[in-house]
């Protein structure tokens, strides 16, 4: 699954992505930017 990068500023394949739920109870996939390591989030459905 692709998702924006902030550090980067580009879209990238995550790495270990898991699907979550945020506070407000709506479903997200969360995973890591394989290049620099940083958080990455795909809100919605995945």
């Amino acid at each position: 699954m692709t998702a924006y990068c902030m550090k980067c500023r580009t879209k990238k394949e995550m790495k270990d992505p898991k699907k979550i739920t945020m506070k407000n109870g709506k479903p997200a996939t969360e995973g890591i930017c394989p290049k620099c390591g940083t958080r990455m989030f795909k809100i919605g459905k995945g």
